[in-house]
């Protein structure tokens, strides 16, 4: 507030009468006028509100309680929430009341920090200290209970509330119960809500409606929808959304399409969020036609298709092997405003790569990053698995070793990827490398990188090495699975040394690791391959009566003898 000449001074005084507490009032006018070194004018203020009441001695220490104010709202400001907090307990030690709208930023900073336990701390430091909390206070601290998934702890603070909650206070506790599969509790809230006299909004109802679909089904939450109606508030469009969605799920594809087409009687018009819905429906169970119909139908209403619903499409048309079709609906999406993303691409380049078109998904990756779409990890998933399986591995390695240039950074499938491509092509001792970068990026190898490692070892004839690896996975605590074991026992009846072989199919077994067919494969291979082919025949006979073995896999084994 600017003020420049004493008598206006005085006439913003006067007015202060209109503050809750008068002297609080004071200090926020004067302090400005203090700051801006005008001490004169300051004081004459000052004394001008003691002239006419607007200070006491018993406040005398206002202007210092609206400094320290001021300076708890410049801590919180900056993040200094540790500050803040020490600050706000010096503060009331010294008899200051602080200010709700600080220390409610300061909760919402230790909940955002996931120091709920803290937040609780601050509410109970502002009410020992005379100082009412309001409701946003006391909503900001139970959300960030629920947030953290604390649920109990938000119930006990809506108990203590020294205000009456109000219906975001309801909302957020509702919300947390419902996803946390707690409807039956949910609708006890709502009872305790409509007791106390806080009505139920539309989001309240859209909340337990979702939530009804899931756990009792639709035709329960077509009874809320009704109870909704009948208190006087009105279904919005994500309501709607929510039940279509619930229909969908429930396979009745046809009722979703009539309440679609009904909408506008409930004084409502659907979105394109709502025909999105039913376009997934619909190429779900693979009613492209349909989908077709739909799309031309919200356009027709002036309903404009998203990024979304073209996704929908180009996904089921890739799935189905129809990529021409795809490329066309990708070229469409600017006529309409809508920006292609990696997930308009990504349907495209697996497509090519399940085709062995190779060639063309790299085009169509370059096509992408010209148009500003950037790649994210599944894209060069995707890219790298189909590259691994054609054989090109040195080609693998080299966009594995450009992702973090890239801004992409890979995960724990993208090694694997690449290191099982390497062990198969017989470079295995690539692929440990691999493994020593990816510990190095922080990544945990899991089962299937040491199956892998373990698997090309044995078939490049480095059987110790791969048991060495085994008993590492081991010591790691990880669980060797069957194709693990497989691995092992192939390399030693590789070896001539299926004695070993059958120590592992007992350590294997020991350790409730079922063994496959494949198991019982490799060892009357082995058996065979040592010479005692009656023996493997003998047991191969055997193990087909049990049906272990399938005959046609027997059949096979009997032509490798």
């Amino acid at each position: 507030m600017e003020l420049t000449v004493p008598h206006q001074e005085v006439y913003s005084f006067r007015n202060i009468r209109h503050h809750r507490d008068k002297a609080y009032g004071c200090c926020k006018l004067i302090f400005p006028v203090k700051k801006q070194g005008r001490w004169v004018l300051a004081v004459s203020a000052v004394d001008t509100c003691c002239n006419i009441g607007g200070l006491n001695a018993e406040r005398s220490n206002s202007f210092e309680e609206f400094e320290n104010n001021n300076y708890l709202r410049r801590l919180v400001r900056n993040g200094e929430l540790e500050q803040g907090f020490k600050h706000l307990e010096k503060m009331v030690s010294q008899g200051d009341i602080p200010d709700i709208i600080p220390c409610t930023s300061l909760i919402r900073g230790f909940c955002r920090s996931g120091k709920t336990k803290k937040a609780t701390r601050v509410l109970d430091i502002l009410e020992q200290s005379g100082a009412v909390p309001d409701v946003i206070t006391y909503n900001v601290l139970i959300s960030g209970y629920c947030k953290s998934g604390e649920i109990n702890s938000a119930l006990k603070v809506l108990e203590r509330m020294s205000v009456a909650p109000d219906v975001v206070t309801y909302n957020t506790i509702l919300r947390s119960l419902c996803d946390s599969g707690k409807l039956k509790q949910a609708m006890e809230v709502l009872d305790q809500q409509l007791r106390k006299e806080c009505y139920p909004d539309v989001i309240t109802y859209t909340i337990l409606i979702e939530a009804t679909c899931k756990e009792s089904g639709v035709g329960q939450a077509m009874k809320l929808l009704d109870e909704m109606r009948n208190r006087g508030c009105k279904p919005d469009v994500v309501t709607f959304n929510v039940l279509i969605n619930g229909i969908c799920k429930e396979g009745r594809l046809e009722e979703a399409i009539n309440f679609l087409n009904n909408m506008s009687s409930y004084g409502c018009q659907p979105n394109v969020i709502t025909h999105n819905i039913i376009l997934r429906s619909m190429c779900s169970v693979g009613r492209w036609m349909d989908a077709e119909k739909l799309l031309a139908e919200m356009l027709r209403k002036g309903c404009a298709p998203s990024v979304v619903t073209f996704n929908i499409l180009i996904n089921f048309l890739c799935r189905k092997g129809h990529l021409g079709r795809a490329i066309d609906m990708l070229e469409k999406m600017p006529k309409y405003r809508c920006i292609p993303n990696s997930l308009s691409y990504n349907p495209l380049l697996h497509g090519f790569c399940k085709e062995k078109k190779m060639e063309r998904a790299i085009e169509y990756l370059e096509i992408m990053v010209s148009r500003g779409c950037y790649p994210d990890i599944v894209t060069y998933n995707t890219l790298l698995t189909a590259l691994c399986k054609d054989g090109k591995v040195d080609v693998a390695v080299e966009i594995l070793n450009q992702l973090s240039s890239k801004g992409c950074s890979p995960v724990l499938i993208t090694y694997n990827t690449v290191i099982d491509g390497l062990a198969k092509m017989g470079k295995t001792e690539r692929a440990m490398q691999l493994l020593c970068e990816m510990r190095a990026r922080g990544l945990k190898p899991d089962i299937i990188t040491y199956s892998s490692l373990v698997g090309g070892l044995s078939r490049e004839g480095e059987v110790e090495k791969a048991i060495s690896f085994f008993k590492e996975l081991q010591g790691l605590g990880i669980r060797p699975n069957a194709v693990t074991y497989n691995s092992i026992m192939l390399g030693l009846c590789k070896a001539r040394q299926t004695d070993r072989a059958i120590d592992f199919l007992v350590h294997m077994v020991s350790k409730g690791c079922k063994p496959t067919e494949s198991t019982y494969t490799i060892l009357i291979e082995g058996i065979a391959y040592q010479g005692f082919t009656n023996e493997a025949l003998e047991l191969l006979n055997e193990l087909c009566s049990r049906g272990a073995v399938k005959k046609t896999s027997a059949q096979q084994v009997v032509v490798n003898f």
